[in-house]
């Protein structure tokens, strides 16, 4: 037994022990939880980390496409060099960068806390964000690893990978990859690229100026473009050589001559962009295989020549109506032109590809109107019509359906030839009754067409089946070169594919009637000092107008229209669309692009085109009642 006044002794210091013994426990459980809370977070974000990757090298190629001469007219795809070396450029390249984008990188672990205190000072004055605190080693953080996403989480991934950057990689190794995958603008990507895009040499000789310039970029590539925002590169390079001055990478006298530099005027590289760079550009993934870096060199079939022809010949075309006539009411318009064997030289999908780089000319399914009669009529020339058979032009009733002709005319009774040049609807129609719908369906798809059509659809004799204006130039093709189908190429080929020559009859009385559109048609205004043969479109409420035609040995077809289907004020095929395949055929021929006159095909006979040569003789040939009139007339 303790005695009384031992415990009264000791209690106090049992006490104080006890109490001792619970602090510990508390200060230990706030140490985890502080800890846990600490690490937690790191371990989460660590977790999904992609610095498997961190190390590996950044590829990227581009393809330089060439025209048929082999001259460049478009890149396509990210353009990238191999990564430069620090060590063998001019020492003011990376000053410049390092000034304006990351002062002290050489004495901070890839987050650099002054910088950021300095920042969310200036920022905080300025009641809006003037400065970023981000290095350079985070900025290489960020586009090479992580997704532009603005969150917490991203920040502080954005800062353990720089951390791990600098524990893996030296300062010079850091800046290279930085300088080496920054993008410049242009879909130009690291510094190589950018010296030899905006100024045509390699970075280790740029000047101080150049070098001003390219670091100006950096901030925002698309509004400080030296050669689209001259005025812009210009204040923001000289805000550089002030920064370079400052941190004493230059003295004050080479800031003032350098700040003279001539921002460039154009590209060393080519520019991103054309209708028909897009549309090749699928084509063309291949040449992507090999090496990781530098530019892969693709031959097409675009002529430049005849390319920059097309292009004049649209915008005075879409220009010349005036704004009573166009303006807003026609806003757009395409064209496609093609050698016989289907090889695309020239290609227009709208009026400004900068403002709409939607290529009409391919991807848009338009009805073609008229120009889709072309089909109906060789089905009649197949069920033994020609040229100068007689239809009756009254009115007739298909299915509840009754057509109209243009502007309410006609009524007359018309030979083939004379209804396919003034495009009367109501002796189309008759012609799809007689022949068939399936039979117009199988000469559409004979001659290349592929677009959904319905064979019960009387209204497909005026063409309401939509296509593209490619598919329907490359059927006109067909009719040019006489062999089908005609497929649309725009890379050389290595062998021909497989074609089936048409009917010699047939397509001499296609030819005749295609002749007689242009020069006592439709298509008046697009005739020329040569044989030209061609056929106009124009769809209802004037939405869409239409004009293909051939002469020598160049096929181009022409749309005009509005992209959301709105009416036109009375544009029709034989009106801008006629005139602008005029223009480009016109100053082709000049240029000496486009074949002279081929040898005259004899107008097609009275009787039926079909079956063989004898059918284009010129000889008259006895009268008989072809079977195609005969079923016309109940005979």
């Amino acid at each position: 037994m303790v005695p009384e006044d031992v415990k009264a002794r000791l209690a106090p210091a049992w006490i104080a022990a006890r109490a001792f013994v619970i602090r510990r426990r508390l200060l230990f459980g706030v140490g985890l939880g502080a800890l846990l809370a600490l690490v937690a977070p790191l371990v989460w974000l660590g977790s999904s980390l992609p610095i498997s990757r961190a190390l590996e090298p950044l590829p990227s190629r581009a393809i330089i496409l060439l025209d048929n001469r082999g001259q460049p007219f478009a890149r396509r795809g990210a353009y990238k060099e191999p990564p430069v070396v620090i060590t063998a450029l001019p020492k003011h390249v990376p000053a410049a960068f390092l000034a304006i984008e990351d002062r002290r990188f050489y004495h901070h672990l890839g987050i650099d806390l002054v910088g950021v205190t300095r920042a969310f000072v200036v920022n905080a004055k300025a009641h809006r964000t003037v400065q970023g605190g981000s290095t350079i080693t985070q900025q290489l953080a960020k586009n090479a690893f992580l997704a532009p996403e603005r969150s917490l989480r991203r920040k502080g991934q954005e800062a353990m990978i720089a951390l791990w950057l600098e524990l893996r990689l030296s300062k010079d190794e850091i800046l290279s990859r930085y300088l080496s995958s920054i993008y410049f603008g242009d879909g130009v990507y690291g510094l190589g690229a950018a010296a030899r895009h905006y100024f045509g040499k390699p970075p280790e000789q740029l000047t101080i100026g150049e070098a001003a310039i390219l670091a100006g970029i950096v901030k925002a590539p698309v509004d400080l473009d030296p050669v689209d925002h001259p005025e812009a590169a210009r204040r923001r390079a000289r805000l550089v050589l002030d920064a370079m001055v400052e941190t004493k990478a230059i003295t004050p006298e080479q800031g003032r001559e350098a700040g003279q530099v001539k921002v460039p005027v154009a590209r060393a590289a080519l520019p991103v962009g054309g209708y028909f760079a897009d549309w090749i550009s699928p084509q063309v993934k291949s040449a992507f295989d090999g090496a990781a870096y530098g530019e892969v060199k693709v031959p097409t079939t675009l002529d430049s020549r005849l390319q920059r022809l097309a292009e004049r010949a649209v915008a005075r075309g879409m220009a010349s109506s005036g704004p009573g006539r166009l303006g807003a009411r026609a806003g757009q318009v395409a064209l496609v032109a093609m050698r016989p064997d289907g090889q695309v030289v020239a290609m227009v999908g709208g009026r400004n590809y900068r403002q709409s780089p939607f290529n009409r000319a391919v991807q848009a399914k338009r009805q073609p109107g008229s120009a889709f009669k072309l089909f109906v009529y060789l089905a009649a020339l197949r069920d033994g019509a020609g040229p100068d058979s007689l239809v009756v032009g009254a009115p007739v009733t298909i299915g509840g359906w009754t057509p109209s002709n243009y502007e309410g005319g006609g009524g007359r009774d018309l030979t083939l030839r004379d209804a396919f040049a003034q495009s009367n609807n109501v002796i189309a129609a008759r012609v799809y009754q007689t022949a068939g719908g399936p039979a117009v369906v199988k000469a559409a798809r004979d001659l290349g067409i592929t677009s959904p059509l319905r064979e019960d659809d009387a209204t497909l004799a005026l063409g309401t089946a939509e296509t593209s204006l490619l598919e329907l130039t490359a059927a006109y093709t067909a009719v040019a070169s006489g062999k089908t189908p005609v497929e649309p190429y725009g890379r050389p080929r290595v062998a021909a594919p497989t074609t089936v020559a048409l009917d010699p009859g047939q397509r001499a009385a296609l030819l005749d009637m295609l002749g007689a559109v242009v020069q006592e048609g439709t298509g008046r205004a697009a005739r020329l000092s040569q044989r030209a043969y061609g056929k106009t479109g124009t769809t209802q409420d004037y939405r869409d107008a239409v004009f293909v035609g051939f002469t020598g040995d160049l096929v181009v077809g022409v749309w005009v229209g509005n992209d959301d289907h709105s009416p036109m004020s009375r544009v029709v095929g034989g009106d801008i669309p006629a005139r602008i395949w005029r223009d480009v055929m016109t100053s082709g021929l000049k240029a000496g692009l486009i074949a002279r006159d081929s040898p005259p095909v004899p107008r097609v006979s009275r009787g039926e085109a079909g079956g063989d040569e004898a059918a284009v003789e010129a000889e008259p040939r006895p009268h008989r009642v072809p079977k195609w009139l005969r079923r016309i007339f109940g005979l």
